[in-house]
């Protein structure tokens, strides 16, 4: 294991009598890099009629594991209060697919259930309280409804009769005990700072959801910047936190949070959740109340087709991935076993996210 410390000054670079041409050298052999990477592809989706997507390819599909996985998952929402009904239609989704293809160094049905958990409670939290109006969505309760979700990750500490009622609604809601239940799954893989760091990139996440609460209740469409400052704090960053908890490792805060490291990340989460509103256009123009999406918000914008909107979305993925990519190569020569199993990782979440979303039935009638 490399010392973080060391791994730091690494990332900061040589300083020193003739270093300048050491970077120089450097970018200029970078530059002769021609050969496409196999590791990325042209990845036709949807109906085939939009441009492909640059995205890293799928680097593992075994649908048996996933299967195990959904099965627990099932048992594991109707043990949160979930009906016969919701249940099987978590199981439908395939979380367990999605942590399958997304967490390809992790082979035990358990630890990828940890992200299964997570990501179901996401998911119905994003349903049920923030986007989805036939399901009881109710922009004016947002906020309070998410300060409940942060109580029941992040327990708060006793505060004699007033922690009665409290206990008494978390115990009540069926996405809350969900969030809980996920979190306690979590501690029993994670150390406590990658709880923490769960926690809190999963907060962050909800102050963009009160962010389109807010649009709704107002009835306001942001422009398309506005929603993307939003959206990249509510991606599948917060999903790709768990990939060293599931790969058994632990890649330390300083290195975790580092600009460089930390820019890729968003890169590889905000990549990701482009592709999740590609997918979401048709489900998103039925709502009574519609989400907002990166392709609605350009196609307002400019008033364009959505055809010409989704263009620029599509081209728009393309360069986060690119983007990452050139993170990812520069970031190679860092003597951290931790830090290249990560950002290979993030890699990897990309191509498997594609894959889940390119399959799911959630998003098959797009």
């Amino acid at each position: 294991m490399t010392d973080p410390q060391t791994a730091l000054a690494l990332l900061a670079g040589p300083t020193g009598l003739g270093t300048s041409a050491a970077r120089l050298g450097a970018r200029l052999a970078q530059s002769e890099v021609d050969d496409p990477d196999p590791a990325y592809a042209q990845r036709p989706w949807g109906d085939g009629t939009a441009p492909p997507l640059y995205c890293p390819v799928t680097e593992r599909i075994n649908e048996p594991l996933a299967e195990d996985v959904d099965r627990r998952l099932i048992v594991w929402a109707g043990e949160c209060g979930f009906d016969d009904q919701e249940s099987e239609q978590l199981g439908k989704a395939g979380f367990g697919r999605l942590v399958m293809l997304a967490h390809p160094d992790c082979e035990d049905p358990d630890r990828l259930l940890t992200s299964a958990k997570l990501n179901a409670a996401w998911w119905a939290a994003d349903d049920l309280y923030s986007d989805d109006t036939a399901l009881g969505a109710v922009p004016e309760q947002l906020p309070q409804r998410l300060t409940l979700a942060m109580a029941a990750m992040d327990p708060v500490p006793p505060a004699g009769e007033f922690s009665r009622e409290l206990d008494e609604t978390l115990r009540g809601d069926r996405v809350l005990v969900a969030l809980r239940s996920g979190v306690e799954h979590l501690r029993r893989y994670g150390s406590p700072a990658q709880v923490q760091r769960v926690n809190y990139s999963t907060f962050s996440m909800f102050v963009s959801w009160t962010a389109y609460a807010a649009w709704q209740h107002n009835d306001e469409s942001p422009p398309a910047w506005e929603y993307l400052a939003a959206r990249q704090h509510d991606s599948f960053y917060t999903s790709m936190t768990l990939i060293d908890v599931l790969g058994g490792y632990e890649l330390a805060a300083n290195l975790f949070y580092e600009p460089r490291v930390r820019q890729a990340a968003i890169q590889a989460g905000t990549a990701s959740v482009l592709v999740n509103d590609l997918h979401s256009v048709a489900k998103d123009l039925a709502d009574e109340n519609t989400p907002a999406n990166m392709v609605l918000q350009v196609a307002a914008d400019r008033k364009c087709s959505i055809e010409e909107a989704t263009e620029i979305t599509v081209e728009l993925h393309n360069q986060l991935v690119h983007d990452f990519q050139d993170a990812h190569r520069s970031l190679q020569s860092v003597a951290s076993p931790e830090l290249q199993r990560f950002l290979r990782g993030l890699r990897a979440w990309m191509g498997g996210g594609f894959e889940w979303h390119a399959t799911s039935p959630r998003y098959r009638s797009s």
